[in-house]
């Protein structure tokens, strides 16, 4: 956060939005499980009274596995030792409640829709180092409710509880990756990952972060050179 705080002082054409969170929003999230406000990039015009520009860009922050907080859909939710793994290894608690966080796997919908609904031009993907020691790791390319198809969650709530992720399976890198900032440097398998995502949700993973340190960030695109 850090790194992304200073990127967006120094450059004001950059809005932020943390990719999941679009779910939360008021009026195009899960609902009634939302928050009392819009979380949408959208919001920043509104809520800051800052202008519409053109040619900016917007990075959505999201983590390299899926996570929740309090009750609500989620499809990819895991309940066994993966999840509580997922949730030691990132550290999933609330900085204030310390109320532990839902831990899941990488639901590519839930992203490409809210990359849909934000304009989101580039992906910051955080966390890539707490699946270094899986063996294998899965990805959520789509939905089957009652024996049909969606990529996309559906608004009716009383879908939520029908259902069933579609999976595609990647093997783990088996290997540290904390701290790298090249992206040279990383296993393949985890460059794998890296570009079934960006498959997933046609949109391109311009920064990767490999730990919570300002030098533990890969710049793929050379957003931060600036900084």
């Amino acid at each position: 956060w850090k790194i992304i705080n200073e990127l967006g002082q120094k450059n004001k054409n950059i809005v932020f939005e943390g990719a999941q969170g679009s779910m939360l929003d008021i009026d195009f999230g899960t609902y009634p499980y939302v928050t009392s406000s819009n979380t949408i990039s959208g919001q920043i015009f509104s809520g800051t009274g800052f202008s519409d520009r053109k040619n900016h860009k917007i990075l959505g922050i999201t983590k390299a596995y899926t996570t929740r907080v309090g009750s609500g859909p989620f499809p990819t939710e895991l309940t066994g030792n993966i999840g509580e793994y997922l949730g030691e290894k990132g550290q999933e608690f609330g900085t204030v409640t310390k109320r532990k966080r839902r831990c899941g796997w990488f639901d590519s919908v839930l992203l490409k829709q809210s990359i849909n609904l934000n304009g989101i031009t580039d992906i910051v993907l955080t966390k890539l180092d707490v699946l270094d020691e899986l063996k294998e790791i899965k990805v959520c390319i789509g939905y089957d409710i009652e024996g049909k198809k969606y990529d996309y969650l559906p608004n009716e709530e009383t879908l939520y509880e029908k259902i069933k992720p579609i999976f595609t399976t990647i093997e783990g890198w088996q290997t540290k990756t904390a701290g790298i900032n090249n992206l040279k440097d990383l296993p393949q398998k985890a460059v794998n990952y890296i570009k079934l995502l960006e498959k997933m949700m046609e949109t391109e993973i311009s920064i990767v972060s490999t730990g919570p340190e300002r030098k533990e960030t890969i710049d793929i695109k050379g957003n931060l050179l600036n900084i």
